[in-house]
């Protein structure tokens, strides 16, 4: 397997041979919640130090994760790693033999092929009134994978909210994210048509939402020009995010009828982590 570079974004050239062990998607993982060093890993993890240290060695060599800084923690001098994308598309084959989603092909924010839209996350590092970190960015993997199902060609349209321009605002946006981890989410919630309260409760016409496993996607016209839309993807708390997420991956039929549709998330298997929604509207 090697790595090139399409248009900015980074894009794996699958081989029969496993793409990742287990251990290697659990480090990306992390790190695409926040930078940590490898001891920090292993111990969150509960893994052998060494066979993190491995680990960490094959992803730095194969491009997937970067050095960020170097930092003096318990008297040594630590190597502090983060992702090296907060998206990868991984090819089988060539983008134009890619599956097609039946539909109206995800107009206004695919076109003719390509991605017409920055998607937007919280950034991992504080910030914010709140000096909140976001670990939305794991989810903007799981969208961009969906959306790569539209696609012709790849491209880099990923950034993070405090990296946001007003020029960027300019565009289609899909932002990820409630309004504690997300500003640009913030800036925009009172113009929603489903909107947080002052609690990050969910707010409809109809009724209000308090669940923290309760998330919405919406689409609305973009204040920022009159000629782009928005769509906002988030929840009360993370688990709301990624209810929502999955709600968008999974009826993502409604979504094209719908201005709003509301969602709370569940867990099926009883493991804790929330794998199925349930539409509430």
């Amino acid at each position: 397997m090697h790595i090139v570079k399409e248009n900015g974004t980074l894009v794996m050239e699958a081989e029969e041979k496993q793409l990742f062990s287990g251990l290697q998607l659990k480090i990306m993982k992390l790190l695409a919640e926040n930078e940590k060093y490898p001891k920090e890993i292993a111990r969150e993890l509960r893994a052998d130090e060494q066979k993190v240290y491995y680990h960490i060695r094959q992803l730095e060599k194969k491009g997937f994760i970067s050095l960020a800084k170097k930092e003096e923690r318990s008297g040594a001098l630590a190597k502090i790693y983060r992702i090296s994308s907060p998206a990868f598309v991984v090819r089988f084959g060539e983008f134009a033999r890619a599956r097609r989603v039946p539909g109206n092909g995800f107009y206004p924010f695919v076109k003719n092929g390509l991605l017409d839209a920055k998607i937007i996350v919280g950034s991992p590092d504080p910030h914010g009134p709140e000096k909140a970190r976001s670990r939305d960015v794991s989810f903007a993997v799981d969208l961009a994978l969906f959306i790569g199902t539209f696609l012709t060609r790849a491209g880099h349209s990923v950034i993070e909210d405090k990296d946001t321009t007003s020029d960027d605002l300019r565009n289609n946006l899909i932002i990820i994210g409630g309004p504690v981890t997300n500003k640009v989410t913030r800036m925009i919630n009172e113009k929603l048509p489903v909107r947080f309260d002052s609690r990050k409760n969910i707010q409809s016409k109809k009724r209000t939402y308090r669940g923290d496993d309760c998330g919405f996607v919406v689409k609305t016209d973009n204040p920022w020009n009159d000629g782009k839309s928005i769509m906002v993807i988030a929840g009360k708390r993370y688990s709301g995010t990624k209810a929502a997420v999955l709600g968008f991956i999974k009826h993502f039929e409604l979504i094209e009828k719908r201005s709003h549709m509301i969602v709370e998330g569940m867990d099926n298997d009883g493991d804790g982590e929330i794998d199925d929604v349930r539409v509430l509207e």
